[in-house]
């Protein structure tokens, strides 16, 4: 379609010249009641471009950069910058118009790329140029709330507000553990890249980190209340919910069976995607116990089973399997995982942890590739006691929403993997060493008390947020937690001028590992519980509030306006402790405050 009339609604009767010119630009579409609406116009696709990268153990492997984006359009999505001017708009909507009429928007229901971009990191480690163009696309899909950015999809939720605690006291969400979020982050800022902010999950990032949690003596786990005036209003405090799991050893957990599925469609040929799965694979059959057993199934255009379960210990069959694994076809998901399903839940028992590992890039385009159709096709294992971790490889066509509510549904973790490093945290600790469920549902209530908290919000999990009513309801749907796993959640909150000694209740349910029934445990939380100073808070406190800040800072949450990143960078930094992990994170702040700040200055 002409420039002139891309965000413009036109008449046919303006004439014979401007019919023709419209029927020339959009040859298939008829506009209805002679009328162009801003909807009807054609939008550009993005193409991921395919190459392979390097391969670096202790590195992050880069994956082919999909198209970027502005500085100055991601400065506007964080509310760093005024908006464009009309003109400058105007000119994105001409050069989007212009776009060759076989890179159409996609139908109604599929999620629409937008350019996000990577740069790679040179010698010197500064980003490397890249090339812009002039405006960033967001579609936000009916239900679905898909958003694709780069090629790569994410499901978009909007941001906890503040809630008068007078008109509702109640909170309710379920156990989150993911960490795929923060991986993800974490390589579009190494890469040289803000992260979209649809990408970032509050409570993916604060809980990819390890916390000095006590834990329980007896029971599945511990809870820890503790809370701080804020850093960055004077009226407000955080509190922070931590949950520490009991820690099972390796020796005495159940014997597990692991059914390992393999995307090995063309799009994992990088070797960011099935080598590093291959690889990943390894690491979790280098920590599995004598016990243990291993399946391999994997999916391109048809379903194959590659290695019938086979003892952990017979390590040279299953290398040789993994080692014949290459890349080409379509996609087939929807029947690998059915079939997956089919072969773990013949070992589902009591006495056995039985899961599905799935390691893809969550693209699908042969048979059912609708993401509620393949939810509702575990949802008979999972009662079967079968379990699912999925693990995310790979840029430009990564499909995040799919791998979060998959493992959801599948009541397990979902986990993104960039590197080696990656690779090693998550199957030799994250994955063998939490194989084994301690508690299912697991719900978190807290009830706030209106005469001492005035307001109060919670910082992410959104997408994990129950209805009040359904806390005690034990058929609803929750969250797993893991042997040794820890869940932090902070909340905001305004205190009354006269607050008195108790601020809130913080109750949590769960179910055994086969219950049915929940048990209730009910945690005060008080005055007691909150330090003078942020100074005198735990430096576990300080750490988790500074990732949780920043990720809400990235992600251009309304509530957080007005914060700063050199605030969380000088929190983190104080909060290190000697941990590894952290210290990456610290130096991932200040990327990130030297990428917003080349994105606010035009750069």
């Amino acid at each position: 379609m002409s420039p002139f009339f891309s965000k413009r609604r036109v008449s046919f009767v303006s004439g014979a010249l401007l019919c023709a010119s419209l029927v020339s630009a959009c040859s298939s579409r008829e506009p209805a009641q002679g009328r162009l609406s801003a909807r009807d116009e054609l939008k550009p696709q993005a193409l991921a471009a395919t190459q392979s990268a390097p391969k670096d153990e202790d590195t992050a492997l880069m994956a082919p950069p999909p198209p970027p984006s502005t500085p100055a359009a991601d400065a506007r999505n964080r509310g760093d910058i005024a908006p464009a001017p009309a003109e400058e708009r105007e000119a994105s909507s001409a050069l989007a118009a212009s776009e060759p009429a076989t890179r159409r928007a996609a139908p109604a229901k599929a999620a629409m790329p937008m350019g996000a971009a990577l740069g790679t990191l040179g010698a010197a480690g500064a980003p490397a140029p890249v090339h812009q163009p002039v405006e960033k696309r967001k579609l936000e899909v009916d239900a679905d709330k898909g958003v694709a950015e780069g090629g790569n999809v994410f499901e978009t939720y909007k941001a906890n507000a503040f809630t008068e605690t007078a008109k509702d006291n109640l909170s309710t969400f379920a156990a989150d553990v993911d960490t795929a979020s923060y991986s993800m982050a974490r390589r579009y800022l190494q890469q040289g890249q803000l992260p979209p902010t649809q990408a970032v999950r509050v409570e993916e990032f604060v809980n990819y980190f390890k916390y000095r949690y006590t834990p329980p003596e007896e029971g599945a786990f511990t809870v820890h209340l503790e809370g701080a005036p804020s850093p960055f209003n004077a009226r407000r405090q955080f509190v922070r919910v931590g949950v520490q799991g009991k820690v099972v050893s390796r020796s005495q957990r159940k014997p597990a069976h692991l059914v390992f599925l393999v995307d090995t469609s063309g799009s994992m040929a990088s070797s960011d995607k099935l080598p590093l799965a291959i690889e990943s694979i390894k690491v979790a059959v280098k920590n599995l116990n004598e016990n243990d057993t291993v399946a391999l199934v994997t999916y391109a255009g048809s379903t194959r089973d590659v290695l019938a379960p086979t003892p952990a210990t017979d390590v040279k069959k299953i290398h040789a399997a993994l080692d014949s694994l290459t890349a080409g076809g379509g996609t087939a998901m929807a029947s690998g995982m059915e079939l997956a399903y089919k072969h773990a839940v013949k070992k589902a028992a009591g006495g056995v942890v039985s899961r599905v590992v799935v390691l893809t890039d969550g693209d699908a385009n042969i048979g059912n590739t609708s993401p509620k159709a393949m939810l509702a096709s575990i949802e008979k294992y999972v009662a079967e006691g079968v379990t699912l971790t999925t693990v995310g490889f790979g840029m430009g066509n990564y499909h995040d929403s799919l791998m979060e509510q998959l493992a959801d549904k599948g009541n397990g973790n979902s986990f993104y993997v960039d590197s080696m490093k990656e690779a090693r945290k998550v199957f030799e600790t994250q994955l063998t060493g939490t194989l084994e469920v301690i508690a299912k549902d697991v719900k978190f209530q807290v009830e706030f008390n209106p005469k001492a908290v005035s307001r109060y919000r919670l910082m992410g999990y959104e997408n994990r947020d129950i209805a009040d009513k359904d806390f005690r309801d034990d058929k609803v749907d929750a969250g797993e937690i893991g042997a040794g796993h820890t869940v932090t959640a902070l909340y905001e909150v305004e205190l009354t001028g006269d607050a008195p000694q108790e601020l809130a209740t913080v109750r949590i349910r769960a179910k055994a590992p086969n219950g049915t029934e929940a048990r209730e445990q009910a945690f005060p939380l008080t005055r007691a519980n909150l330090k003078p100073s942020m100074e005198a808070a735990s430096s576990d406190f300080r750490f988790a509030l500074a990732v949780a800040a920043t990720a809400d800072i990235l992600r251009a949450a309304p509530a957080a306006e007005g914060w700063s990143l050199a605030t969380t960078q000088k929190l983190a930094e104080g909060a290190v402790a000697g941990d590894a992990d952290r210290t990456e994170f610290v130096r991932l702040i200040g990327q990130a405050r030297a990428l917003t700040t080349a994105s606010a200055s035009g750069r």
